[in-house]
């Protein structure tokens, strides 16, 4: 029942933001602006997208790498699974299947490799935020359009967000300090749990904290922070192709703006960050950079199917190769979280 109530939540949720998207366009002339759309910044667009997937293949096994040796076909095809598992199916399955495909390969705790992905999405956060600082700091204010109070506001949660995000790396990094000493604090529960159920808990805290490992090693961390940048801009690239291609004139570092807005869009609950990526694309740049209403929508639908049909078509192929089917992946979604 509750998970019935939940897709239909998540059901009124996508159908409503697709609704605000399209509210003012004539679709006409968002078809007229797509066929204007220049085809070879489009492709390179595409080409700076596949290579994030590389990035982050690397980036990822920089972070596993004090849990054990991976090889990069190995990270790189458990990415794009679980990036094409996480379009796909709901919940987004693929955080959970990614590590848990890697670790069952390369024969290391799920536990521990599930941990990594943690530190990667703080990775991002503060990757993401520090490039918007660049954007608030060289950018001119007065060549944005739209509200000054709303960029204000921007910018102010860009910096709450930023503070929340250290917050969160300090405690990971208190977790990963003493893995032994949390995993015997966590025993401690047994006086409310079954001293078999404790114990399972405290060695489930243990693994996870060995997991964030790489912490332990400032210099490794510092890596891991730097690998982050080049993944990131190639993120930026390929929203700044695609909207070039759709005639739109602001510069590179705009794209940061743009690409933080675009991180809250794509946090929304709906499948394949439908709805949520488009109206929030959608919202900055007519906001910020009066773009009009029917290109940012025909740039809006590009620019998602660029960042999500390659790598799914391109994760499908890899889960055909294994055997794996969508109704499998989510029976080892629910397997791995259960």
């Amino acid at each position: 029942m509750r998970s019935r109530l939940r897709a239909v939540l998540i059901l009124f949720l996508t159908v409503g933001l697709l609704a605000y998207f399209l509210r003012n366009a004539d679709m006409a002339g968002v078809w007229t602006e797509t066929r204007r759309a220049r085809a070879d910044l489009l492709a390179l667009a595409v080409g700076a997208t596949l290579m994030t997937y590389v990035l982050r293949s690397i980036r990822w096994q920089y972070l596993l790498a004090p849990i054990g040796p991976t090889r990069f076909s190995t990270a790189f095809e458990t990415t794009t699974i679980g990036f094409a598992a996480s379009f796909l199916l709901p919940a987004r399955a693929g955080e959970v299947l990614r590590p848990y495909l890697l670790a069952r390969r390369e024969r290391l705790p799920a536990t521990a490799c599930f941990a990594t992905i943690i530190l990667e999405r703080l990775l991002d956060l503060v990757t993401v935020l520090l490039l918007f600082g660049t954007f608030v700091v060289f950018v001119d204010p007065a060549s944005i359009a739209g509200d000054p109070a709303l960029y204000a506001r921007v910018k102010a949660g860009g910096l709450a967000a930023g503070a929340a995000s250290i917050v969160g790396l300090v405690v990971l990094f208190a977790l990963a300090g003493h893995p032994e000493r949390l995993g015997r604090a966590a025993l401690r529960i047994e006086r409310v749990l079954p001293a078999r159920l404790a114990h399972a808990v405290a060695r489930f805290v243990e693994t996870f904290a060995q997991g964030l490992a790489v912490m332990r090693q400032p210099a490794r961390l510092l890596g891991s922070l730097v690998l982050s940048f080049p993944l990131w801009l190639s993120i930026a690239a390929g929203i700044w192709l695609t909207s070039r291609a759709f005639h739109m004139t602001f510069g590179y570092l705009g794209s940061f703006l743009v690409m933080t807005l675009l991180v809250v869009g794509v946090a929304m609950p709906t499948p394949g960050a439908i709805g949520g990526f488009h109206a929030m694309y959608q919202i900055t740049v007519t906001t910020f950079f009066a773009v009009p209403t029917d290109r940012a929508v025909g740039a809006a639908i590009v620019l998602h199917a660029i960042s999500f049909v390659p790598v799914t078509l391109l994760g499908l192929a890899f889960m055909a190769r294994e055997g794996l089917s969508l109704t499998r992946m989510r029976e080892m979604a629910e397997e791995t979280v259960s």
